[in-house]
């Protein structure tokens, strides 16, 4: 580009991700500028990759003058205070009609803040989920903005240019009003951590309850990845089960890796979000637990040692009950997944189109899977009499019904086995029993209403009087 030209997009914070998303612009065409606060780390960046032709500032003064107007700025900084630091930097630099684009996974309330304090300055603010890793950042990302319609449709061409492709179209779409597309992005990764449970759990079923060779069961992932199950995490499974260990010949890296889970906190925010708005999401919650669970490892281990359980061999369970179980847990953390999307939706006026979300999945994400199209073709439906379009829930859906049912016996066979056997498989029986109380149309609560009418007088409906609030002063058993 000429030297004196200016720029027509610019990111701020040059790490791993900002700095390949960057990249990613520029290999559309587009003139982009960078910042990064430690300045000599952004001009190593742009000197080892002058195909990009990456100009950097020195200073967010130096990073405005820099672009065209109206400005287009992606802030890839961390979550939290550093959002706001900048902010605070960018608004007496900003003009009419700019744009700030928060690109990282900030929690939806802070964007609703950061959104409502933009209604009062001259500059425009979209909150952005961004999934795809270092690598679909580079090469192609999700995107999922929410916010201003006017600065989407300003971000829409370069947006478009840099997305990940799939048969279903662009990987990006604008997800809503005010803070929708944090919240899409944290139910992404809420959807993304039951998967991973979901994986895992059926991986030491495998190995430690069934006695697989690592070479066996990554040989099943690899099969199974060319059927229903297709997707990218199925896909990364198969490689992760067969790579070597570096340092030790002759072993495998995976069980080398200390069984210690770390989390950033999107899925514990999934969980916090689906209780503010009563959705039950038990698998994303299960997953949760389980790296919570798995963080304690001297804990587990002393007491593995004390109470030294029983733990034996899995019987009764084949492969194909192994792929079933999977299979219809994950539709379960789909399921309840959409189900939060569309409550939240409801309630904070986002106008999500779920059908569009469920597309923008079926690429560059980490939750990319063959059977997201058919989501997008269960809520692309024609309306509903009453309410959005689309099942009232995914797995009532007739395919995705069908689906489960004809996987129930395999599903139930596996967390039955598992826990005869003493294996923990939190997210598979999580399902189960969701499943088991979302179908059972008569259930216990009926106790827990008239224990709370007991001690509490929080009144009771009678089956006969449906929105009639009574009382009963309860008999007392003599003491």
């Amino acid at each position: 580009m000429n030297e004196t030209g200016l720029c027509e997009l610019a990111v701020v914070g040059l790490g791993v991700m900002g700095g390949n998303l960057a990249r990613n612009f520029a290999s559309r065409g587009l003139r982009v500028a960078g910042y990064q606060r430690t300045v000599e780390h952004a001009h190593a960046l742009a000197a080892a990759h002058p195909e990009a032709r990456l100009r950097i500032a020195d200073s967010l003064e130096a990073l405005v003058k820099m672009l065209e107007r109206p400005r287009r700025l992606v802030l890839m900084v961390n979550a939290g205070p550093a959002v706001d630091s900048v902010l605070d930097q960018l608004d007496p630099l900003l003009e009419d009609g700019d744009i700030v684009v928060d690109g990282g996974n900030s929690l939806y309330t802070d964007t609703d803040r950061r959104v409502a304090r933009a209604e009062s300055r001259p500059w425009r603010f979209v909150g952005m989920g961004v999934s795809g890793g270092s690598e679909g950042a580079l090469l192609g990302p999700s995107i999922m903005p929410g916010g201003d319609r006017y600065a989407w449709e300003r971000l829409r061409p370069p947006l478009e240019a840099i997305a990940a492709r799939s048969p279903s179209g662009v990987c990006v779409t604008y997800c809503g009003r005010g803070s929708a597309g944090h919240f899409v992005k944290m139910v992404h990764n809420g959807i993304e951590y039951g998967d991973m449970q979901l994986i895992a759990e059926v991986t030491a079923l495998m190995r430690e309850g069934m006695g697989w060779p690592w070479g066996q069961v990554a040989d099943t992932f690899a099969e199974w990845n060319r059927g229903e199950l297709e997707s990218y995490l199925i896909e990364i499974t198969a490689d992760i089960l067969r790579a070597p260990d570096p340092q030790n010949p002759g072993a495998l890296l995976v069980d080398a890796i200390l069984d210690r889970a770390g989390q950033k906190g999107t899925g514990k925010w999934t969980v916090v979000a689906a209780a503010e708005h009563g959705v039950p999401i038990p698998t994303i919650a299960a997953a949760v637990d389980a790296r919570l669970l798995s963080a304690a490892k001297e804990l587990r281990t002393r007491a593995e040692a004390a109470l030294r359980p029983a733990r034996g061999v899995i019987q009764g369970v084949s492969p194909d009950d192994l792929r079933d179980a999977l299979y219809a847990s994950k539709i379960a953390s789909y399921t309840q997944g959409f189900a939060l999307l569309q409550a939240a939706s409801e309630a904070r006026d986002y106008g999500a189109n779920l059908a569009e979300i469920a597309r923008i999945w079926t690429g560059g994400c980490i939750i990319r899977a063959v059977f997201l199209e058919r989501i997008r073709a269960a809520f692309a439906q024609a309306p509903r009499p009453s309410g959005p379009d689309g099942p009232e829930l995914l797995v009532l859906a007739p395919d995705f019904a069908a689906d489960v049912a004809r996987r129930l016996p395999g599903w139930r066979r596996v967390v039955a086995a598992a826990a005869a056997a003493g294996h923990p498989v939190p997210g598979l029986s999580a399902s189960l029993a969701w499943f088991d109380t979302l179908t059972q149309a008569r259930g216990s609560a009926s106790l827990i209403q008239a224990q709370r009418d007991y001690f509490g007088s929080h009144t009771y409906e009678r089956v006969d009087a449906p929105g009639v609030f009574v009382h009963t002063e309860w008999p007392k058993s003599s003491q």
